[in-house]
C-alpha cells in the first residue's frame, strides 16, 4: 500500500470514526464523509478513469474499516458509501457505472476483512447505488446491475462461498428494481 493509498484510508477512516461517534448515524455519515472525501481527492490529484476506481476503493476502505473499527453496522454504512460515491463522483464528473462496480466490489472485500456480512453489504450497497442513481439522474436498473455485478466480482476474491452468498443477496428485486447480474464477469 502506498503513501498516499494510506493516507487516504486512514484519513476517511478517522473521519468516519468521529461523524458516527458525533451524530451517532451511520447512513449519513458515511454518505457525507464518501462523497466529500471523494471530491477533495480527486481535485487534489486529478484522479480519473483508474486512478479514480482506485481512489474510490481507498476511500470506501476507509468508510467501512472505520464503521466496523466503532461497531457500527457495516452493512448500512455500505449503502451509505455507494450513495455517497455516486454523490461524489456526479459533482466531479465520472464514469458512472464502472465507478458502482468498482465501490461495490470494494465495500464487499473490505466488509469481508472486517468480519460483517457479505450478503448484507452487498444488499445494501446495490440499494445505495439505486437511490444514488435516481438522485442524480442515471439510469436506477444499470446502476443496480454495475453495483451486483461489481458485488459478485469482489466476492469472488474472497471465496466461493462468497459468491453464492452475495449472489442469492443481490438477486431479484432490491428498493423496487430488478437487479440483473452481467456474467460473466470476469
Amino acid at each position: 500500500m502506498g503513501q498516499e493509498t494510506r493516507g487516504v484510508v486512514e484519513s476517511v477512516k478517522d473521519a468516519i470514526i468521529g461523524s458516527i461517534k458525533g451524530s451517532g448515524e451511520i447512513v449519513n455519515a458515511v454518505v457525507e464523509t464518501v462523497s466529500g472525501s471523494l471530491v477533495n481527492v480527486i481535485k487534489r490529484t486529478g484522479s480519473v478513469g483508474t486512478a479514480l476506481t482506485t481512489t474510490v476503493s481507498d476511500v470506501l476502505r476507509g468508510a467501512i474499516l472505520g464503521t466496523a473499527q466503532i461497531g457500527g453496522d457495516v452493512a448500512m454504512a455500505a449503502k451509505g458509501a455507494l450513495l455517497g460515491v455516486l454523490r461524489g463522483t456526479k459533482e466531479v464528473g465520472g464514469q458512472a457505472m464502472e465507478t458502482i462496480g468498482a465501490s461495490a466490489s470494494a465495500v464487499v472485500k473490505t466488509t469481508a476483512e472486517v468480519g460483517g456480512d457479505v450478503g448484507a453489504a452487498a444488499k445494501n450497497a446495490v440499494e445505495g447505488a439505486i437511490i444514488g442513481a435516481k438522485e442524480v439522474g442515471l439510469n436506477a436498473e444499470e446502476a443496480a446491475s454495475a453495483a451486483a455485478t461489481g458485488a459478485i466480482k469482489g466476492a469472488g476474491e474472497i471465496s466461493s462461498a462468497a459468491v453464492e452468498e452475495v449472489r442469492k443477496a443481490v438477486t431479484g428485486v432490491i428498493a423496487g428494481v430488478k437487479v440483473v447480474v452481467k456474467e460473466p464477469f470476469r
